[in-house]
């Protein structure tokens, strides 16, 4: 039996459960509640010249100083070229830079810098005004059941291939 919040949905689409088997595919649902929470940050995050990507690059240079792009890449789930360009970008602004490894001479670490450190802090604040609106349609309950399940997936799933997570297991 479906919730009056699903009844609703399904009114505000104007079509009916029997119609969009899309609404009860967590697939669509997780793409399309995140296409919707990034666009809501993006645009608080725009005074500050920063969009989703550039701020989570950012705040995890300044909660862990000294990743390498490779450590930065695989922690967001992105493929290392495009995390480069972000880091390009926000080195560019100043802030962060890159530091030869202490240990791995190929490899380089991000650091923030002071200035990047005082811009994810004013930022954070939109940021979590974002999250707000976004999750103001559920009680806070389930506001933090849903932060406890998204983290969840996101750990269990942390630098996983999606080649190799779809692949059938040998046990």
């Amino acid at each position: 039996m479906k919730s009056s919040f699903i009844d609703n949905l399904y009114e505000r689409v104007a079509v009916s459960a029997q119609d969009v088997g899309l609404l009860d595919d967590t697939g669509f649902l997780l793409a399309h509640a995140s296409g919707a929470i990034v666009r809501l940050t993006n645009a608080r995050l725009a005074p500050f010249e920063l969009r989703v990507r550039h701020y989570s690059v950012l705040s995890l240079v300044c909660d862990r100083d000294g990743l390498t792009q490779r450590d930065i890449a695989e922690f967001l789930g992105m493929d290392p070229s495009p995390v480069v360009s972000l880091i390009d970008t926000l080195e560019a602004r100043g802030l962060i830079e890159r530091r030869p490894h202490p240990v791995d001479r190929r490899a380089r670490e991000v650091v923030a810098t002071p200035e990047g450190h005082a811009v994810r802090e004013r930022a954070q604040v939109d940021v979590a005004a974002a999250r707000q609106d976004f999750l103001k349609v559920l009680p806070q309950d389930e506001q933090d059941q849903l932060l406890v399940i998204l983290r969840h997936l996101a750990v269990a799933h942390l630098g996983q291939d999606p080649v190799d997570a779809g692949a059938p297991s040998d046990a």
